[in-house]
């Protein structure tokens, strides 16, 4: 049932018996182009409810009397009706009204909202529609696709969000594999599942909101009451020592090395490189241009020295339009086919936990940041819609006023004596 909306001038007859009569009704909006309005009548006698609907494409209104109100006799819900009473009343006329236009054609499943967001979503030009489709295919509809919209409670949402994050997470395996998983108890581990659930959550939210502003949802009460997880984004990012990246480098076969070494150089993404041709690095000028980033837009990458070295060796002697890092077999690197053999590569370097390839994009600018270089610099070079994300992950490594005024300051408590122990160099 949808939360009633709370007046104090129309919530008890007490009130609004002392409201002024006037021919215009007391309006209360309850949900976008859609109000309950209360006439007061003069005369002692009782006031009455009416709905109002107003379509946002035709710019009509539409009007509907609901009843009396309790002004005079207790409520029924029939015949004399309270504030929530005229609620229920106007909620189910303009179902009929959205009805009428055309807007429902049968019940709503999750997975009919989610089918007609996912349209909706790829025609305004979404970035990243596969992650998308396979987070709503993986989270969403498995437990709650075939419920109807409007069955959805807050109850049953937090439910769903909570067993989300108390799941462990999902592992790629072999064709015919069963997943398994241990249970999540670490506390990163389960910061990055909250952290992972409010993402879906706000997907879902996107497409029931979708949903709503079409007229096909009577009340956007079940998910909007429904809160994310708080303080789930304070983890510092993973990235690679220099010594780490020269050994990973190493253990790198052939064409994994090429890929692996770009992204080290550059900061770019997996799939950045995988679709770079000779074309797009501009060695003259010292830039690699991006053509299709994550954000859909085309983006221009800063070449150190080392990176011109690295792209032209790569681009001798091919075409233009040939593929600048293809795999050992010649052809394009496709979605997650660097998965295992980085993988293997990370064992084989000693590197541990093993890393994903956006480390490799975490290290690039990790390396920036603790050289000083400005957060905006940074997230040019990365591609960020915005500083502030840059700042999330990289502020903490970058070395400021703060930290060097203290640490000259404070001096040497004469605590810890000098040593000649030093770890090994390379070891884990």
């Amino acid at each position: 049932m949808p939360r009633k909306a709370r007046d104090e001038r129309l919530d008890t007859r007490t009130a609004r018996l002392r409201m002024t009569p006037r021919p215009e009704p007391y309006w209360r909006t309850i949900q976008e182009g859609r109000a309950i309005g209360y006439r007061r009548l003069a005369g002692g006698k009782a006031g009455t409810w009416i709905a109002r609907h107003y379509d946002q494409v035709t710019g009509k209104r539409t009007y509907q009397a609901l009843g009396t109100a309790d002004d005079m006799m207790d409520a029924d819900g029939a015949d004399t009706l309270a504030f929530g009473h005229a609620q229920e009343a106007a909620r189910r006329w303009f179902d009929g009204v959205a009805r009428q236009a055309g807007k429902v054609t049968g019940p709503l499943t999750i997975r009919r909202a989610v089918a007609a967001y996912l349209t909706d979503y790829e025609a305004r030009g979404g970035k990243a529609i596969s992650y998308v489709i396979t987070t709503f295919d993986a989270h969403v509809l498995p437990a709650l696709g075939d419920k109807l919209v409007s069955d959805l409670t807050p109850a049953i949402i937090r439910r769903w969000h909570q067993s989300l994050a108390a799941s462990p997470p999902r592992r790629r395996v072999k064709p015919g594999t069963v997943r398994t998983a241990e249970p999540v108890t670490d506390p990163d581990k389960r910061r990055a599942r909250r952290a992972t659930a409010n993402g879906v959550l706000t997907l879902l939210k996107a497409a029931l909101n979708l949903a709503y502003r079409e007229g096909q949802a009577a009340s956007d009460d079940a998910w909007r009451r429904v809160q994310p997880f708080h303080k789930v984004q304070a983890a510092r990012v993973r990235y690679l020592t220099d010594d780490e990246a020269t050994r990973l480098v190493n253990a790198c076969p052939g064409a994994l090395r090429n890929i692996v070494t770009a992204a080290l150089l550059t900061g770019c993404r997996y799939q950045e490189l995988a679709t770079l041709r000779p074309s797009d690095a501009d060695l003259e000028a010292g830039s690699l241009t991006i053509r299709a980033s994550k954000g859909g837009n085309p983006r221009s990458v800063v070449l150190t020295d080392e990176a011109v070295r690295f792209f032209r060796q790569r681009g001798a002697g091919k075409p233009r339009s040939a593929i600048l890092l293809p795999r050992d077999d010649g052809s394009a690197w496709a979605k997650s086919q660097q998965f295992r053999p980085l993988r293997a590569a990370c064992e084989a370097a000693g590197i541990v936990p093993p890393v994903s390839f956006h480390v490799l994009r975490h290290s690039h600018a990790s390396r920036l940041a603790m050289r000083g270089v400005p957060m905006q610099v940074i997230a040019a070079q990365l591609g960020h819609s915005s500083v502030k994300i840059t700042e999330q992950h990289y502020a903490h490594l970058s070395p400021g006023y703060v930290s060097d005024t203290i640490r000259a300051a404070f001096g040497s408590l004469g605590m810890v004596n000098e040593s000649n122990v030093a770890p090994i160099k390379g070891s884990s």
